[in-house]
């Protein structure tokens, strides 16, 4: 049934009607979608005037919003007495012309980070980078500090992140970079990372959190969690709180999460639909390396989602992005294995370049300004898998890692 019979109006001859095989769905934030059951694929544009649309207004008189025990939303209409998983404000859509709302995508994934940043100046912009010292990082690190950003690498390894610096200070010597160290893997790191780097009174417009592990054996931290887990999500986590008084002072200032396309290949809860510390955390036996990696990878999409859902308000936002599929980087050196797979993989893949270009798009574009809960993919905004757009579990995953974090600092998070 269309949204306008089902509003009680007559779509005959609409301009909006869809071929058949296609309906027309809307995402948390508003935007209208439309899915094609014929060649299982999703697209912005309506497949027959080719317009963007967006949900208009509030909810009709009488209807309420309401999440069910899974998450998802559902719309309940007191006047008749029945519900609907279908937005009644999809009748009612109005195209979106505006251009602080449309997206045009002017990069794609041949686009390098310098391509991105071409004629800009960053110059009085301060970026923080986790895990900078090679690969996308570096990348990213680098094309920021060469257009005038002053950029702090934060890296555990002190070698490997001088090393990096003194390549970006011989290709400009006037870069303003620097280095501070940063453990994930230790909360107690992290907490001197943010106390070393309030100490410096500076701003903080764009804090890029791209460190990660991948394929490393079962092990657990000296806080008493699975490596995988507190490094790719927990201590950014942490980290984030600990900047926000300098972030909301820096407004507008952006965070931007590096995920993956893997995080599509998993979930977080259990059979009741909770969401399982045993999953995001698992004991030895239960433990694979790939699953941990894919689990962390959704826990950065529901963090960046819940992140910026508190924060925008206050000028805060947050995205997450897919830098490239089975990039040569540091991530595989855990196993022979998977440096011969990512080596066989190096021709077809994308250069480091073309890897930050996703981040550094998502960290510096005017038509981003003031907008994020978005997913980035070959600097086109995508849609996430439906586990990591589930508002309840977002909410869960960042009371979770609150409480998680408290057991171990021995204080409230401030």
């Amino acid at each position: 049934m269309s949204a306008l019979r089902y509003a009680g109006l007559d779509d005959t001859d609409s301009e909006d009607e869809l071929p058949p095989g296609w309906e027309e769905r809307s995402t948390k934030d508003g935007w209208i979608y439309y899915a094609n059951h014929v060649e299982l694929k999703t697209q912005w544009d309506h497949p027959k005037t080719g317009k963007k649309k967006r949900i208009a207004g509030d909810l009709p008189y009488g209807w309420e919003q309401e999440t069910d025990e899974k998450g998802q939303i559902y719309f309940v209409d007191h006047i008749n007495k029945r519900t609907t998983y279908l937005d009644p404000r999809l009748a009612f859509t109005v195209e979106d012309t505006s251009d602080k709302q449309i997206i045009r995508q002017r990069y794609d994934g041949n686009s390098s980070a310098l391509d991105i940043l071409q004629g800009r100046d960053l110059s009085g912009k301060v970026a923080i980078i986790t895990g900078s010292n090679s690969g996308i990082g570096f990348e990213t690190a680098r094309s920021l500090a060469l257009h005038g950003a002053h950029v702090i690498l934060a890296c555990r390894n002190r070698t490997r992140v001088s090393e990096a610096i003194q390549k970006i200070l011989e290709e400009w010597h006037k870069a303003k970079v620097e280095a501070v160290t940063l453990d994930l893997a230790s909360l107690l790191s992290v907490q001197q990372f943010a106390e070393t780097f309030k100490a410096r009174n500076l701003p903080l417009h764009i804090l890029i959190l791209n460190a990660a592990v991948f394929g490393l054996p079962w092990q657990l931290t000296r806080d008493g969690l699975e490596t995988t887990f507190q490094v790719n999500h927990l201590g950014h986590f942490y980290l984030v709180q600990l900047l926000e008084d300098i972030l909301r002072r820096s407004i507008p200032s952006r965070v931007i999460i590096v995920s993956s396309e893997s995080h599509r290949f998993t979930d977080l809860k259990d059979s009741s639909g909770k969401l399982d510390f045993n999953l995001l955390s698992p004991p030895k036996k239960e433990y694979w390396a790939m699953l941990a990696y894919n689990r962390s990878k959704l826990c950065n999409i529901l963090f960046s989602n819940e992140l910026n859902r508190r924060w925008s308000p206050h000028g805060v936002t947050s995205n997450v992005l897919h830098p490239g599929n089975m990039m040569y980087s540091n991530l595989h050196r855990s196993w022979w294995l998977y440096t011969l797979l990512f080596s066989l993989a190096r021709p077809f893949t994308k250069s480091m370049q073309q890897g930050a270009a996703n981040t550094v798009y998502c960290a510096v574009a005017p038509e981003l300004e003031g907008l994020g809960g978005m997913y980035f993919n070959n600097c086109c905004r995508c849609l996430s898998s439906q586990q990591s757009q589930n508002q309840v579990t977002a909410a869960a995953l960042w009371e979770l890692s609150e409480r998680l974090v408290q057991e171990r600092v021995g204080s409230p998070i401030i």
